[in-house]
């Protein structure tokens, strides 16, 4: 805390030339007031002749101050600020010195420089090296000898790829992407049921490699996956494997830079890439979901290191996924899918939408095993061109899926065990019926990928049955 004395400050820096021109006015003010204090922010012998100078090349003072230009000329009085000029202005420096002529020979007026204390990385390297940041986390001392990137191998704490070494600052910076508190409980993360805060968020945001403008979102896809409908604890325990997929709506995407078009499934975006990571990171770091531990999935899959992307919201001709699922206007929303890897549907001569549904149904039936239902889920992801198709004809997402559960109605004499020479199946009890590969909302279209190829991909899913299986679970993205 900076003690403030009635009088005058000036905070300035010798490489600034409009804090070197001031030299003589500096000067006069000493000479005018014996209440004259100038702090110096990168040489203690600057300025020469005048006393009262003080050293802060720690930037303490400039930091308390909130200085953000040198030179700055601040008044104090009743130990309060009672008036600043920021750079050089006669008329404003002779008003709170109550000094005339000042500066004679010089410009009226000049711009002065940026402080010290606002350059890059700054303003977080002082909040941790003033002790403002208020970080409750453990800290870790890492030696000189050790690298960085390797600790945090030794210790625990990747998904198999580097991971950003969580310093203070980085996580001060992070912790700027969002208004919520450093302390404030985001829940408890399972399988360990620990209590995560918004800073073991960031520090996971972090070594994810997310930037700040990423944390709002990486913090709503935490939440949603502690809700109990989501299931986070069985999908670590089962040996199904499946990982939460997150689906990012609103004008955040865009503003984040997140690709829902060409490649939006793949690698090459940071965003895509760092969002859906940094909730894997946080599910591991805090909640111990590691594999071979709690994590008992069979085979795994390559998105269980993270798997988000930004659904295509640029065609109009349907709602967004986000909209259906209650969120408003304009806003901003995360959808956590439990899903497995991507299987593609090449359909490149379907005209008609009768023909692409039952084209798109054939691969759908394949999700899970093709003699099972229901019990699977699955999620289309419609390219555009598909999308076009269905556009052109006047059909709606509500049609499409009306369409879909007509046509995955089978008759369940193909699909009991033993039929086709196949062990695998549903019950024979179940022959001389129908049954439905889906449950009710087992199945559902979000819209992303390049504007050329017909074609598209489907995610099965780990559906809820019972007390096994997870749904899907939205969340608006705050602030």
């Amino acid at each position: 805390m900076v003690t403030l004395a009635d009088g005058l400050i000036v905070v300035a820096k010798r490489d600034c030339p409009t804090c070197t021109m001031l030299e003589p006015v500096y000067a006069r003010l000493a000479e005018g007031t014996a209440d004259l204090t100038v702090y110096t922010q990168d040489d203690p012998s600057f300025p020469a002749g005048v006393e009262g100078v003080v050293d802060d090349t720690e930037l303490e003072t400039s930091y308390r101050l909130g200085i953000e230009t040198v030179p700055t000329l601040i008044r104090v009085e009743d130990g309060a600020e009672s008036g600043r000029a920021v750079g050089w202005d006669r008329g404003e420096w002779e008003m709170l010195s109550g000094l005339r002529e000042l500066g004679e020979g010089l410009p009226d007026s000049q711009p002065g420089c940026g402080s010290k204390s606002v350059e890059p990385g700054m303003a977080e390297t002082l909040a941790v090296r003033f002790g403002d940041a208020k970080l409750m986390a453990r800290r870790i001392e890492v030696t000189e000898i050790e690298d960085e990137i390797e600790a945090c191998y030794d210790r625990g704490w990747s998904d198999g790829l580097p991971v950003v070494p969580p310093t203070e600052v980085r996580v001060v910076r992070m912790l700027q992407g969002t208004t919520r508190g450093p302390q404030d409980v985001v829940g408890v993360i399972p399988p360990n049921n620990a209590e995560c805060t918004v800073e073991k968020v960031a520090i996971n945001a972090v070594m994810a490699g997310c930037k700040p403008e990423y944390l709002p979102v990486v913090l709503a896809a935490v939440e949603a996956a502690l809700e109990p409908a989501f299931c986070m604890h069985g999908m670590l325990c089962t040996t199904h494997f499946v990982g939460p997929i997150v689906i990012v709506n609103g004008p955040i995407a865009e503003r984040i830079g997140m690709n829902s078009g060409v490649n939006a499934l793949g690698q090459g975006n940071r965003a895509n890439a760092t969002i859906g990571r940094a909730l894997q990171l946080v599910i591991r770091n805090l909640g111990g979901g590691v594999p071979g531990g709690i994590d008992r999935a069979t085979l795994g899959n390559p998105g269980k290191v993270g798997f988000c992307f930004a659904e295509d919201e640029s065609n109009p001709v349907w709602q967004s996924f986000a909209r259906e699922r209650g969120i408003g206007s304009g806003k901003s929303a995360v959808t956590l899918y439990g899903g497995e890897g991507v299987m593609g549907n090449f359909d490149q001569l379907s005209r008609t939408p009768e023909s692409l549904t039952r084209s798109l149904a054939m691969s759908l039936r394949a999700i899970g095993h093709p003699k099972k239902a229901p019990g699977h889920d699955a999620l289309v992801v419609m390219s555009p061109e598909h999308l076009r198709i269905y556009a052109a004809a006047g059909w709606s997402k509500a049609r499409v899926l009306e369409e879909f559960d007509e046509v995955l109605t089978i008759p369940a004499d193909e699909m009991i065990r033993g039929a086709h020479g196949v062990a695998e199946g549903i019950p024979e009890s179940k022959a001389g019926g129908t049954v439905t590969k889906f449950r009710p909302g087992g199945l559902n279209i979000v819209r992303a990928g390049g504007s050329a190829g017909l074609m598209s991909a489907i995610i099965g899913g780990w559906g809820a049955s019972g007390e096994r299986g997870t749904d899907l679970v939205t969340k608006e993205i705050g602030t």
